[in-house]
């Protein structure tokens, strides 16, 4: 059995994968806004797993008509 750590924090190109979108959706959506909550270390930049994954849940929706609201 595979756990994951809620905590763990993953690297842009991890998440990138994950969300299958690239690296630059992810580094627009840092500068404006409306991504994936991250972590700065230094000059790092990191994303905590469950951040991603509420990130995703709050956009889940059951009908194209919820998909604009």
């Amino acid at each position: 059995m595979v756990t994951t750590d809620p905590n763990e924090l993953l690297n842009q190109s991890k998440v990138a994968k994950i969300l299958g979108v690239t690296e630059k959706f992810l580094e627009a959506r840092r500068c404006r806004g409306g991504g994936v909550p991250f972590i700065r270390v230094g000059r790092l930049v990191r994303y905590r797993r469950s951040d991603i994954e509420a990130w995703l849940e709050s956009r889940r929706v059951s009908s194209t008509t919820e998909a604009g609201k």
